[in-house]
């Protein structure tokens, strides 16, 4: 459940992650009866808290402004030009500029202390009008075949995300029509490439390493033990050490 300042607003209904940063960008919410019933985004910027006890996120803006912000088609694919708005709308930073952290206001070509708002919205929604950005439904992924390098090894069933940063951490990849059913952990980083045309996801790991890696319960919290088992059989440097 999403629940504003000043109330319930929805739950959510899907994720938009970012295909080449594996980053979740923003949280689809379906508002119900609660608001006038409606699909809205939050991005994950705007959360303040999450209580996973009571399966609820805490969100810093209240019920009208969130009802307030931009329209989404959900079924189209948002458009640059809709997370322009959006992220105007809520004051958050265009994540896809290279000087991210620095304030919104900023343009490396201008003195930011004269450029205005309005003209670096307007010079970035030109630089940005027609390109692809990138996001792709984390309920869309699943069923994707997954492809070793020799070799089809099971389906995506569902993704982990990190809390902290909000990455999708692994796919949760069933294996049980190729071998006696199991589930399997596989980070994003060891994905060669992803076909969303035929709905694969090619790995650069072999059947054979993938077979033999460790076992994943999904009734099961992993933890850090876990997770550096499953790196040192693959061989790969663990991501919280970088």
């Amino acid at each position: 459940m999403i629940v504003a300042t000043d109330g319930d607003v929805g739950k959510i209904k899907d994720f938009y992650f970012d295909d080449e940063a594996w980053v979740i960008r923003y949280l689809m919410i379906d508002t119900g009866s609660l608001l006038s019933r409606r699909s809205v985004l939050i991005s994950p910027l705007s959360i303040r808290q999450h209580d996973w006890a009571s399966r609820q996120l805490l969100v810093a803006a209240d019920r009208d402004r969130i009802q307030n912000s931009p329209d989404i088609d959900t079924e189209e694919p948002v458009s640059r030009q809709h997370e322009m708005r959006y992220l105007n709308y809520y004051g958050h930073p265009y994540y896809w500029r290279v000087s991210e952290t620095r304030p919104p206001a900023f343009h490396p070509a201008h003195d930011p202390a004269q450029a205005s708002n309005e003209d670096h919205t307007k010079a970035e929604w030109s630089d940005h009008q027609d390109n692809n950005p990138h996001l792709r439904s984390c309920k869309g992924l699943i069923g994707y075949h997954i492809k070793a390098t020799d070799g089809e090894v099971g389906h995506v069933e569902s993704l982990l995300i990190n809390e902290d940063t909000w990455a999708v951490q692994y796919l949760v990849v069933n294996t049980r029509n190729w071998w006696v059913g199991q589930h399997v952990l596989i980070a994003p980083e060891w994905i060669d490439r992803v076909s969303w045309k035929d709905k694969s996801v090619s790995l650069d790991l072999d059947c054979a390493a993938v077979r033999s890696s460790p076992h994943y319960e999904s009734s099961e919290q992993i933890n850090r033990e876990q997770e550096a088992c499953l790196h040192a059989h693959y061989g790969r440097a663990a991501y919280w050490h970088v």
